[in-house]
């Protein structure tokens, strides 16, 4: 009886806030648009925190979100920690490299017809290749620190961005093209007038692909090989103590820094391609 009154009350209590959440996004407003995705994500946390109160739901299958909070609040510098060694070392290093080179080997395909079909078919195919296997033999090559983490980072982000940034480079439009001929334009000229401006719609979609990329890879491959600190060798740490609300408080710091990211670079796309038809309201 008291599994129908609990199963009742969440479904109760989640179709109120939906009506709620229906009836605010159903209104205008900034003040609504950042209100409709706060309340669904708290939402999701109520129902989370009432099913495993109610049900008793065992910590090391899922733990409450307030059991997590209390993990996170008991843990700040540790995790702190963990976060400078993953993200700002490992992630953020083989990003800014990764989606560096990508973009400067992009130019030169364009330049080059050559590598344009004998370089793609090669970046696809290391595109392809799964991290769990290049992951550990990266970790031995570049060692066991922060560094074989960002090497892993640079092989997951280099080509979404650079097949973005390709495609992009040939957005612009011919007669575009000719007329900065006609100017007497050089290539450098062209490029930095008309054709990077004109592809960075493409580049930051490429970009903030990379951000979920660039924190994933650097996890994984610290469950590889790693110093006592990073997210990756606490999560496996953990798991291995059946610690699982600091599994999840693990997980909770990686998602905040990469949406934090992620909203970062939407912010800064917005300010430089604020001409682009899906930037004007």
């Amino acid at each position: 009886m008291s599994g129908v009154f609990g199963l009742a009350l969440v479904l109760a209590v989640w179709g109120g806030l939906w009506a709620l959440n229906a009836w605010l996004a159903a209104r205008g407003g900034r003040a609504v648009r950042l209100a409709v995705p706060a309340i669904f994500g708290l939402t999701l946390l109520l129902l989370w925190e009432m099913v495993v109160r109610l049900f008793g739901v065992p910590g090391v299958i899922l733990p409450a979100p307030s059991a997590i909070a209390a993990a996170i609040g008991a843990n700040l510098p540790l995790l702190w920690g963990d976060l400078v060694q993953t993200f700002f070392k490992g992630a953020l290093t083989g990003y800014v490299l990764g989606c560096g080179a990508a973009v400067a080997v992009a130019v030169l395909i364009d330049r080059s017809p050559f590598l344009q079909r004998g370089l793609l078919p090669v970046g696809n195919f290391v595109a392809a290749l799964p991290i769990v296997g290049t992951a550990p033999i990266l970790v031995m090559w570049f060692g066991f620190d922060w560094q074989s983490k960002a090497a892993v980072v640079v092989v997951m982000v280099f080509f979404p961005v650079l097949v973005n940034t390709v495609a992009g480079l040939a957005a612009s439009g011919a007669m575009q093209r000719d007329l900065m001929r006609t100017y007497g334009a050089s290539y450098g000229q062209t490029l930095l007038k008309l054709r990077l401006p004109a592809a960075m719609p493409f580049v930051f979609n490429g970009l903030k692909i990379a951000t979920t990329l660039a924190l994933i890879g650097a996890i994984v491959a610290e469950f590889f090989g790693s110093p006592i600190r990073g997210m990756g060798f606490r999560i496996s740490t953990e798991v291995g103590r059946l610690a699982l609300d600091m599994v999840w408080a693990e997980i909770a710091v990686a998602a905040v820094a990469g949406s934090a990211f992620y909203g970062a670079l939407a912010l800064a796309e917005r300010r430089v391609t604020f001409w682009h038809p899906s930037q004007r309201k």
